[in-house]
Parts: structure tokens; C-alpha cells; sequence
């Protein structure tokens, strides 16, 4: 099937986004954090069951985690996923559905609760498209899958619904297609082949000191200044110990230490970001911040060795070549000049390469943009994208409702229709 017949059937099987708009809106004003995602799956698998179009609908894997089938005759398994989990941001959108839920997170500590990264967006576009395939399954066949991922935010949702039995509830897919909003002019979409998005690691830090009296300093060994050492050093990572041709970034995202101004804390926490796409580079910046942070504590005569732990990691998303190739086709020919085949890497980072790594499986990603066109011309006349244009994870991360959905939802179906064998 050509691509040009594949925007041709795509273009005349349209779905009316209305309800979908209100969903949509629902979502966006009821976040849920990462692990703790229970009413988004439980309105994903209602929604799937209601369409009557035979999804099978398997839920609670690796949390809550769900996944719909569709079997369709002959052709290959294609999975289309979606992201569920919102994050600890206190949204300063002024949307009329703004997120105003708080909600404890896994340490028990009450936070706001915000769709900062459009996972919103993506379960809304994924139950459309479920339903838009769905009522055009005369025309193609094959086995569907729209899985609905938790905790990716945390880096862990993909690997727990592969460890509790994802691929003996539902078949093993040929190939994994996921999507993400971004930060780009809405109705346009991004993709390339190779690398697409970074390797991630986050750390937190502990530094361990004596505390006292705010105003006995000379009897205590202060956390703070050590660790305020320690963040100063990792600023020098990337900019004195990395090659300049190569990309990383090191992030100090937290700081936390004492609880009140006239106390001397005995123990600060610092909680690192690092992305990079270069597994060399990878080990030299792992090992770079082990060196400065233990020789920061013992210069500061701490009263034990610091402690380095994992909090979670994000392998490097790398878009196969052949898959990628033929997306790459479909989305050029209907989507025509609001295509980018050759998009920047993302410095950002997902774990949703498990779902085909896990079984040796290829898997594409690309980007869809959500910024209103307007606003985006008019920060590009001024010179000011990076100042006006709020990013993923901000409090002020708001995209435009349309043509957003929609071109989400056309590049889920054609992506899927590229590979669905036509009849």
C-alpha cells in the first residue's frame, strides 16, 4: 500500500474529537502521580470497553498498567503506547481546567499534582485512535495493541509491566510506535532515524555533617556549605571535563537540608539529573561526580562517607532504521512541509524502548508539537522562544487543544496503518 494511499484512507475516516476534547479536559484537571495512577487506567479501560469494537482489555500489570487488543485477522502486532502518570507541579496555567489536586507521593509528603509533561494529551490521542482504527478495521488486518504505560515519570513503568507478565496477557508486538508532545509549533511533527532521545540518570546524594547551634558554626561541621561545594564542582562536569563536541548535561534538580534558619542540619540531600547519548561519556560524568562529591566531603571533614543512590535510570531511545524509514514516509507525504525527518535528538528521556528491547523488538518514536502557531510565530519574530515558550515539566505547560489532538491522533493511526497489512 502506498503512502499516499494510506493519508487517502486516513483522510476519509475521520472521528469527531469533540468528546474527545472533553476528555481530554477531565484528564488534564484530575493528574495522578507516578505508581498511583488508579482512576486514569480505570477511565482508559472503561473507555475501551464502551467502544464495543472487541478490544480485549487486561489491567493492573506492573501497577497500573492496562493494555487493549484488537485482533484483527492476519499481518503483524503492532503496540501503540501511551503514558499515564502527571507531575509533583503546582500548574500556573490559568486554563479554566487548571489541575488543582494535591495528592501524597511515595514518601508521604503532600504535593500539587499537574499534566506538566502532556501525558494527558497522549492517553486522550491513544483512546481516539483506538476508536478510529477500530471502525476501520475493514480495511486493514492484523493485531492492535494501545497500551497505557504508568510511572514513566519515575522510569519505571515500562520495565514493571514487561517483569509482571505484560507479553503473557498479550501478544509479543513486531513493533513498539510511541509518540510525545513537545515544545513545538502545534500540528507539526518530528522524527529521525537513529538516536531520538538521551540515556538518563538521577542520583541522590547524601552528605553526611554534625549539627548544632546556629550560632556555635565552629562546633558543628555544616552540610550545607558542603553540599552547596559539591553542586559549585558538578557545574564544572560538563563544562571543563566533557568534550565540547559531545552532548551532556548534569542538573542539580534538589537541595534539602535543616528545617529552620538558627539550627546547623547534620545532613544535606542533593538529588542529580545527568542525560547524555554517549555511553563513554556516560561513565566519565557517573564517575566524575563520585570523585567530587567524595573528595568535597572529605575536605569538609565529614563525619562519615557520603552516600551515592540510584533513583532511577532511562536507557537511550534509539529509533530503528527500517521501521523508522517507512514512518518517516508515511508522516512525509501527509503531513507534507509540517514534517521535520530529521529532528533534533531530544535531550529529554523515556524508558518506553523496554517494551521492545525486552523481546527484541524494534520500536519508533517521534514528536508532535503543541504550542498555539501564533503564539510560536510571534516568540520567533522576537527572538524569544526560549523565553516565552513554557517547556515540558513547567508550571505554565499548557498545549493548545487543537490542532494538537488531532495531529496526535492522525500520527498514531497512520503510524500503525504503515505496518497493518491492508485487505
Amino acid at each position: 500500500m502506498s503512502t499516499s494511499n494510506l493519508a487517502t484512507i486516513l483522510s476519509s475516516n475521520p472521528l469527531d474529537l469533540a468528546p474527545y476534547e472533553t476528555l481530554y479536559k477531565h484528564l488534564h484537571s484530575h493528574p495522578e502521580l507516578s505508581y498511583q495512577e488508579r482512576e486514569t487506567a480505570s477511565t482508559a479501560a472503561s473507555h475501551l470497553r464502551s467502544l464495543n469494537a472487541g478490544y480485549e482489555v487486561h489491567t493492573s500489570i506492573g501497577g497500573h498498567g492496562l493494555a487493549g487488543v484488537l485482533r484483527n485477522g492476519n499481518g503483524k502486532i503492532i503496540l501503540l503506547r501511551a503514558d499515564m502518570d502527571a507531575l509533583p507541579v503546582k500548574e500556573n496555567t490559568g486554563l479554566e481546567y487548571a489541575s488543582q489536586v494535591t495528592m501524597r507521593d511515595t514518601d508521604d509528603v503532600t504535593k500539587p499534582v499537574m499534566h506538566a509533561c502532556g501525558h494527558d494529551f497522549h492517553v486522550t490521542a491513544l483512546l481516539a485512535a483506538a476508536e478510529r482504527l477500530a471502525k476501520m478495521k475493514d480495511s486493514w488486518s492484523g493485531t492492535l495493541i494501545v497500551l497505557f504505560q504508568p510511572n514513566e515519570e519515575r522510569a519505571g513503568g515500562a520495565q514493571a509491566m514487561v517483569d509482571d507478565g505484560l507479553y503473557t496477557k498479550v501478544p509479543v508486538p513486531d513493533i513498539v510506535l510511541v509518540q510525545h508532545v513537545l515544545p513545538l509549533k502545534a500540528g507539526h511533527v518530528g522524527c529521525r532515524i537513529g538516536t531520538i532521545m538521551s540515556e538518563a540518570d538521577s542520583c541522590k546524594i547524601t552528605l553526611f555533617g554534625r549539627g548544632g547551634h546556629g550560632s556555635m558554626p565552629h562546633r558543628t561541621i555544616d552540610p550545607v556549605v558542603m553540599a552547596a561545594g559539591v553542586v559549585l564542582k558538578l557545574q564544572t562536569i560538563v563544562s571543563r571535563e566533557v568534550d565540547p563536541d559531545e552532548f551532556a548535561v548534569v542538573t542539580v534538580g534538589s537541595l534539602q537540608a535543616g528545617q529552620t534558619e538558627n539550627i546547623i542540619a547534620d545532613k544535606a540531600e542533593v538529588r542529580v539529573n545527568v542525560r547524555t547519548q554517549d555511553p563513554k561519556v556516560r561513565d566519565k560524568i557517573l564517575k566524575s561526580i563520585r570523585r567530587i562529591v567524595a573528595g568535597e566531603s572529605e575536605a569538609s571533614g565529614a563525619v562519615k562517607e557520603p552516600l551515592i543512590e540510584e533513583t532511577t535510570h532511562f536507557p537511550l531511545s534509539v529509533n530503528d532504521e527500517q521501521v523508522t524509514s517507512q514512518v518517516l514516509s508515511s508522516f512525509g507525504d501527509f503531513f507534507g512541509e509540517r514534517f521535520d525527518a530529521n529532528m533534533k535528538p531530544s535531550t529529554a528521556s523515556e524508558d518506553y524502548s523496554i517494551l521492545g528491547s525486552s523481546q527484541n523488538k524494534p520500536c519508533c518514536f517521534w514528536a508532535f508539537g503543541g504550542v498555539d502557531e501564533r503564539i510560536w510565530d510571534e516568540a520567533e519574530k522576537h527572538g524569544r522562544l526560549m523565553q516565552d515558550i513554557a517547556v515540558n515539566h513547567s508550571p505554565f505547560f499548557a498545549p493548545v487543544l487543537q490542532p494538537t489532538l488531532e495531529t496526535g491522533v492522525d500520527a498514531l493511526c497512520l503510524g500503525a496503518l504503515t505496518f497493518l497489512q491492508f485487505s
